[in-house]
């Protein structure tokens, strides 16, 4: 610690890496500051088949706590089917390597989507030992630190099988020296043929076994009868039913309560960002007519078509900055695009933001990004760039760093802040004995700098000041 002689402030700058939270010190006429550590995991997918497009080499590893890299399939007699999705032994070697010298962990992924059946065979009684086996040879083998299951579908008709699948593995990945990573994705809500709590109960009875249960908060819409256009990945339902059923629209925030009220720790979730989007076309007798462009919007006839671009294809191919709309009410980013009628629902830099500052409310665990290349924007096409990955690891380190003036006989603090983001601002004569007064509570985030005012000048020796964000 630095303090400056009368007249001359200096700020310097310590990283605290066990509160979610920064400190600024004031004694006479100086001060410092204390970034905020990343309170949350942020968890990226990283798939082995794009990895000769995407090199490990590109990925900034500052911005992630964890990758999973994408994935192994299991087949029904419990072998692992290990080259379908790029992970040779090469790519594994890469991405670990890289990824330790950044200290970060690296889990190898088993399953992805259609996988349910590989998973049924793999895991009966006769098959079970032997999967979970094979299983912890290729993690050890490879050098990775854990295994993420991706079961799906995960059906009610699966629950014992997983049950004992996931204690198996989880008692064998802690018989290493160094206790292994379990990690598991799962949906948002519970298969279409299931009772609607069928996925919740199942991982609120398994929770203690997982380090973090990633909750896939995207493809959350669809052409499908009886529906209305919707957005990918939305944080709030609206309060908008379905015209056809009654039932309210499927959101983040409608999955995460459904998992909390089931029983499930909040601070053992993660929720999915997408880093990809849904390009809506067509549709006859829409309402207004012409094509969808709009979210909810209805179809009478034929349903319109949807494709799933990355997110560096939207912004190289449909944006225009006079057909982007946020829908505040879903906390959403879409383009509606009228001259070739199209609704474009993607996940953008603000919705990482509100992302990050609804986990936080929350309470969560965390975040977690499907799927890291989705994001690249190669040097060929101007600077190198990753963008919903900066605008995440921006979010998790803000407020970070902040200012504080004098104000007349007063003080004025200044810091970062998110959208949707609530802040409690505190100070202390006695860091040491852990006593803290409030001077502003449930500030709202903006997006932009707040600032805060303490109008009684410090008269103690030194006094410190915190800004914290939930819990």
């Amino acid at each position: 610690m630095m303090f400056a002689t009368p007249g001359r402030a200096q700020a310097v700058r310590q990283k605290n890496w066990t509160l979610p939270f920064f400190l600024i010190a004031i004694a006479a006429a100086c001060w410092f500051a204390q970034p905020a550590r990343a309170d949350l995991w942020n968890t990226g997918y990283y798939a082995g088949y794009q990895q000769d497009t995407m090199v490990a080499s590109n990925l900034d590893f500052s911005a992630l706590s964890h990758i999973i890299h994408f994935s192994i399939i299991p087949n029904t007699d419990g072998s692992l089917n290990t080259s379908g999705n790029g992970l040779s032994a090469s790519h594994s070697s890469d991405l670990i390597t890289r990824a330790h010298a950044a200290g970060k962990k690296v889990l190898v992924c088993v399953g992805g989507a259609g996988s349910g059946a590989g998973f049924e065979g793999a895991t009966t009684n006769a098959n079970r030992a032997k999967f979970i086996t094979n299983l912890i040879n290729f993690m050890s083998s490879r050098g990775y630190d854990g295994i993420d299951v991706d079961w799906e579908p995960l059906l009610q008709a699966d629950a014992n099988q997983y049950t004992n699948f996931i204690i198996g593995l989880r008692t064998n990945l802690n018989g290493f020296v160094q206790p292994k990573f379990l990690t598991a994705a799962a949906g948002a809500y519970s298969d279409y043929r299931d009772p609607v709590n069928a996925e919740y109960q199942l991982f609120a009875s398994l929770q203690t076994n997982f380090d973090q249960i990633n909750i896939m908060t995207y493809d959350l819409s669809g052409p499908y009868a009886g529906w209305v256009t919707w957005f990918n990945s939305p944080l709030y339902d609206d309060g908008y039913h379905f015209p056809s059923t009654g039932g309210l629209l499927p959101s983040v925030d409608g999955a995460v309560n459904n998992f909390i009220s089931s029983g499930v720790a909040p601070y053992r979730l993660g929720i999915g960002v997408a880093f990809y989007g849904y390009v809506w076309t067509g549709g006859s007798g829409t309402v207004p007519a012409g094509g969808v462009t709009i979210p909810r919007q209805s179809w009478t006839t034929n349903a319109p078509t949807v494709t799933t671009p990355s997110y560096a294809n939207i912004i190289n191919s449909y944006y225009a900055s006079n057909q982007y709309h946020w829908d505040t009410n879903a906390q959403a980013a879409y383009l509606g695009k009228t001259n070739s009628p199209a609704f474009i629902s993607y996940d953008d830099e603000r919705t990482c933001q509100v992302k990050v500052s609804y986990a936080r409310n929350r309470g969560l665990g965390g975040v977690m990004i499907w799927e890291l290349s989705l994001d690249f924007f190669p040097a060929q096409t101007g600077a190198q760039r990753a963008p919903l990955l900066d605008a995440l690891k921006q979010s998790l380190a803000t407020p970070g760093l902040t200012e504080i003036q004098l104000q007349g006989k007063g003080l004025q603090l200044s810091f970062n802040s998110l959208p949707l983001s609530l802040y409690r601002v505190m100070w202390t004569s006695n860091i040491v004995d852990g006593s803290w007064n409030t001077l502003s509570n449930n500030v709202n985030g903006t997006g932009g700098i707040l600032r805060i005012s303490d109008p009684n000048p410090p008269i103690d020796p030194q006094r410190f000041y915190r800004v914290k964000t939930p819990p």
